[in-house]
């Protein structure tokens, strides 16, 4: 801690986001603390792979790249995809993108939550930059003209003069400073699983709409897709109480078997879908990122990485205002990452949120239009590259 007795920043929650963010200031010189309930379930090369994966931008892969993470997590265990095919059920009309056409290797990469959380962790221990608390709790905050203070839950406080709510959907301490969001309960869950299938998956990521349901196939490093199966609440039970061989049979034909017959399953479980925007990310010496700002629909697989532009975008604000000698934690300051961040963020949740509306419908109409519409954009290359760029993150 510095001699003023007060750290430059306190980020809550150690997650990728705020990991990424704690890490990256860090490496600028700042005093930084991180508060954690919990240290990340541990990552063992031996155990299967996690159900919970990510699909990272390059924008994503180049920030960890920068905090010195990213080549350990490629040589522990994760896979390229070089291409993505998306395609309606109800209608003709498909949509490719391939990293050749933009002369990359890939258009991204999926890696296991796990194998993320355990490496950052690892980078914030070994960090002697940074004062981590674990396990710990925020039960109450306060904020004065200079600093803002954070009481934890076994008495002791910390101070700063910037804190950073890091800690996810359910931010406890958004709501201590009395920030509220704007949500969509979509009644549906996500289904996810790990399955084998008759054919390769071709380092591709698919995605199908059908009436009231998204499928996406994600590609693994051991040769198997990663599913996520999102359709209607009782759905979704229903799926869930399946057997295997059930399940498998179920799943192809929902696929329309593009890869085959689906040959095993590993178990399954889901997840509550919903929209959840901050009206606001700021509050006296304090900022939102991550989850704790803004939880997107899975279907562009793009909620890590918004996230992750967060924590970019907030550490440039913080390091630009501190080298010209400025307040970094001024609300004239913060305004700028607000600025920027908020309205790309919603735009991202709102354009997901009508996608999801769009493609939900059964009218034959609109399912018209939406395969046409489909088809259009696989032609038109400026706005077919525009989309790819917005996704990688640039």
């Amino acid at each position: 801690m510095s001699r003023r007795g007060m750290h430059d920043v306190v980020v809550v929650g150690a997650g990728m986001v705020g990991a990424a963010l704690a890490l990256a200031l860090a490496r600028e010189g700042f005093d930084v603390a991180v508060i954690e309930p919990r240290a990340p379930a541990p990552w063992r090369v031996e155990d299967e792979v996690d159900l919970r994966v990510v699909a990272l931008a390059p924008s994503s892969t180049g920030l960890f790249g920068r905090l010195d993470v990213w080549k350990s997590i490629v040589a522990a265990r994760a896979c390229a995809y070089r291409r993505m095919h998306v395609w309606d059920a109800l209608a003709p009309g498909e949509l490719d993108f391939d990293a050749a056409d933009r002369g990359e290797s890939a258009l991204g990469w999926i890696v296991e939550n796990r194998l993320i959380q355990q490496t950052l962790w690892q980078s914030l221990q070994n960090d002697a930059r940074i004062a981590l608390h674990c396990p710990a709790r925020v039960t109450a905050t306060e904020a004065d003209a200079q600093r803002r203070t954070l009481v934890l839950d076994d008495g002791r406080s910390l101070s700063a003069r910037l804190v950073v709510a890091a800690d996810g959907a359910e931010s406890a301490l958004r709501g201590m400073v009395g920030i509220v969001t704007q949500d969509r309960d979509y009644a549906q869950r996500a289904i996810v699983a790990h399955v084998a299938t008759e054919r390769p998956h071709e380092s591709t990521a698919w995605q199908r709409f059908l009436p009231g349901a998204t499928i996406a196939f994600l590609p693994l490093a051991d040769g198997r897709s990663s599913i996520v199966w999102s359709v209607p609440d009782n759905e979704a039970a229903r799926l869930l109480m399946l057997d295997d061989a059930q399940f498998c049979a179920e799943l192809g034909a929902a696929f329309d078997f593009r890869l085959g017959v689906i040959t095993a399953t590993t178990s399954r479980t889901a997840f509550p879908l919903r929209m959840r925007v901050a009206e606001r990310y700021l509050a006296p010496r304090f900022a939102l990122i991550g989850d704790a700002a803004h939880v997107v629909h899975p279907l562009a697989g793009q909620g890590v990485n918004l996230g992750l532009r967060d924590a970019v975008e907030l550490a440039v604000v913080l390091v630009d205002a501190r080298d010209a000698k400025r307040d970094f934690s001024a609300e004239s300051t913060l305004r700028q990452f607000e600025r920027g961040r908020r309205s790309d963020n919603a735009l991202a949740a709102h354009a997901f949120d009508a996608i999801q509306r769009t493609f939900a419908s059964e009218l034959v109409p609109l399912a018209g239009l939406r395969g046409a519409a489909l088809a259009a954009v696989n032609r038109i290359g400026p706005l077919k590259n525009f989309l790819a760029a917005r996704a990688a993150g640039r």
